[in-house]
């Protein structure tokens, strides 16, 4: 009987180790760009509920984010609203190679508080001192935030920015810059149109020529930590056509054709 016993266990071991092991459910954690947050809200819960994976998204200034990627932080997938933040990280071996690519195209506004602001045309003749009217003009930290950066060169480009520079009020991140105008602590401010978009209680008064300012291209890649099919799939799923279409509805443009099937 014991050697029936031991045969019937070996003999079971055997069909269990023939059969397919089921897919283990993971999680992929996204640093990305904090004017990315409506977008990957959606996308996030799309995805989680057609995947047994977890998708945790980790959202701050691309400069943060970066720095954090340099320093070991956990992150999986990185989202940047700059592309020298992803060139930093390329430079220095962390992104997984060949996944880097330009996901997101973007454009920065001028916005006022409130509903019904009148509009304005951005050009070199602008002035942003009378339009504030002693106040100041939110935008994120314009030395370190992409669209505080992108906020500075265009001004610089329209020769404001020696003249503004002193009424400037820097947020930690465009939100943060968006939330300064929308509660009526700053009269104005520069952010991007997705976030304008965002938020109710502002007014879009000008689009800064696309000219002024570098493009802004959010490109995405694989940090090289770890290397999963989970990693690899969500990558795919930020290029099809779920992804695109919930990035769309808050008026990013895609950088290029969704990606279909496998």
């Amino acid at each position: 009987m014991p050697f029936s016993r031991f045969f019937a266990r070996l003999a079971g071991s055997a069909l269990l180790a023939s059969l397919p092991f089921a897919a283990q459910a993971d999680e992929v954690t996204v640093f990305a760009a904090a004017s990315l947050k409506n977008a990957m809200d959606e996308i996030k819960a799309a995805y989680e509920a057609g995947s047994d994976d977890k998708i945790t998204v980790s959202l701050a200034g691309s400069s943060a984010l970066a720095r954090q990627i340099q320093q070991g932080a956990p992150a999986d997938i990185f989202i940047s609203a700059n592309e020298q933040w992803m060139d930093k990280l390329e430079a220095e071996g962390l992104l997984e190679p060949g996944t880097r690519s330009d996901l997101l195209r973007n454009s920065i506004v001028l916005i006022a508080h409130g509903h019904d602001a009148a509009p304005v045309e951005i050009s070199s003749s602008l002035d942003l001192q009378a339009l504030l009217e002693g106040g100041r003009l939110a935008m994120a930290l314009v030395d370190a935030v992409p669209a505080g950066i992108y906020g500075k060169a265009a001004l610089e480009s329209l020769g404001l920015w020696q003249q503004t520079a002193p009424a400037v009020a820097q947020a930690d991140n465009v939100r943060a810059a968006l939330a300064l105008v929308s509660t009526g602590e700053a009269p104005l401010g520069i952010v991007y149109a997705t976030d304008a978009a965002a938020d109710d209680n502002v007014s879009v008064i000008g689009t800064f020529p696309a000219d002024s300012h570098p493009p802004i291209i959010y490109p995405v890649a694989d940090i090289a930590t770890r290397d999963t099919p989970a990693e690899a799939a969500f990558l795919d799923y930020l290029h099809g056509p779920e992804a695109r279409a919930a990035f769309e509805r808050q008026g990013f443009v895609m950088a290029g054709p969704a990606k279909t099937g496998g």
